[in-house]
């Protein structure tokens, strides 16, 4: 990609501020992990495989510059870090599973000695990176069949580079199919309250030089009708072990369109998204944001003084409603059940 959405700087966090874009190009310099928390907690990084990456980082950047040297105070300081993150931002089961994945190497400490721990988890920080890109450029891989010469493609929230550690799910499987010369237009939903389609998801595509037109939230069933859209192509923040799946708000709106329509609606993320602790989408948080991102624009109220409103971040889709999810290890059908349980076992 011609943009990096998070980097390790050795001393600080490079993050690009996405809460800027796309008037503005701009990185936070994140030298704590209070810094990092609060770019994650603000969605000046967003995107469940990103948070995840920036949570990992934020943990090594901790660990890294801790004055502690007996192994009680290290391990006490950095799962205090990892609480923190944790406390980010509720849905995104990425950001858990990465936090986990820190956490089982801080658990070492009394084996590998607090100085070869901090190494070790700056590392694995780095690998979360690392394998993050590889395994979107295999959801690319296997979702790419999918797409057809002069497709409509329906696209909502933004699942790309700057949704993960680079490339991206939902639009890393855009980027597959034209990268292998197929010609398609994409439909970008601005989706409200935070036009993270308006604003970054068209925003990518211009950079890849890819054609795609911004709809409004509530334009998709009319273009559906006129059969403009062949595919609908979303990403996830948690999926549970039913399949029901956690994304952004409006989501499950499209999947009940897509499914009157006839329309095949696909999700796509990495086998990290999967929760099979959670039986159903009825288990799975949801987070409730600040109700001025519904009446504010940018700090200017859009809406009359003293209104109230409502301001999920997510929905849920249920399993029946998807057509099938796109992981690095291939396309998964129903039942989704004993599917979800194969390939993550």
């Amino acid at each position: 990609m011609k943009f990096k959405t998070i980097e390790w700087k050795g001393d600080w966090v490079k993050i690009l501020d996405q809460r800027k874009l796309p008037q503005e190009v701009s990185y936070l310099d994140c030298r704590d992990a209070s810094a990092v928390a609060q770019a994650i907690r603000t969605m000046a990084i967003r995107g469940a495989p990103a948070i995840g990456v920036a949570a990992a980082m934020g943990i090594a950047l901790a660990a890294k510059k801790t004055r502690f040297s007996n192994p009680r105070a290290f391990t006490k300081a950095t799962e205090k870090v990892c609480q923190q993150m944790r406390e980010t931002r509720p849905t995104a089961v990425n950001l858990f599973w990465a936090v986990e994945r820190m956490k089982k190497i801080l658990d070492q400490v009394p084996v590998c000695g607090v100085e070869e721990t901090k190494e070790r988890l700056v590392k694995e920080a780095i690998q979360i990176l690392v394998e993050d890109i590889e395994v979107n450029h295999k959801i690319g891989t296997y979702g790419k069949k999918l797409i057809k010469n002069g497709d409509g493609v329906l696209t909502h929230c933004n699942a790309g580079a700057l949704a993960t550690a680079g490339y991206g799910t939902a639009l890393g499987v855009i980027y597959a199919a034209w990268g292998e010369g197929k010609r398609f237009h994409v439909f970008v939903d601005e989706t409200r309250p935070m036009l993270q389609g308006c604003r970054l998801t068209a925003w990518e595509l211009v950079q890849e030089k890819i054609p795609a037109t911004v709809i409004t939230d509530n334009m998709a069933g009319v273009l559906m009708k006129e059969g403009k859209i062949g595919l609908v192509l979303v990403g996830a923040d948690r999926i549970a072990r039913n399949g029901d799946t956690a994304n952004k708000i409006g989501t499950y709106g499209l999947a009940v369109l897509s499914k009157w329509h006839g329309i095949p609606f696909y999700v796509a993320a990495p086998t990290s998204t999967l929760d099979l602790a959670l039986a159903s989408g009825l288990d799975i948080p949801i987070e409730q944001r600040d109700t001025k991102e519904v009446t504010h624009f940018r700090g200017t109220p859009i809406a009359p003084k003293g209104m109230r409103a409502f301001n999920p971040a997510f929905d849920v889709t249920p399993h029946s409603l998807i057509h099938s999810i796109i992981t690095e290890k291939g396309l998964i059908r129903e039942p989704f059940e004993r599917n979800l349980k194969r390939i993550k076992a």
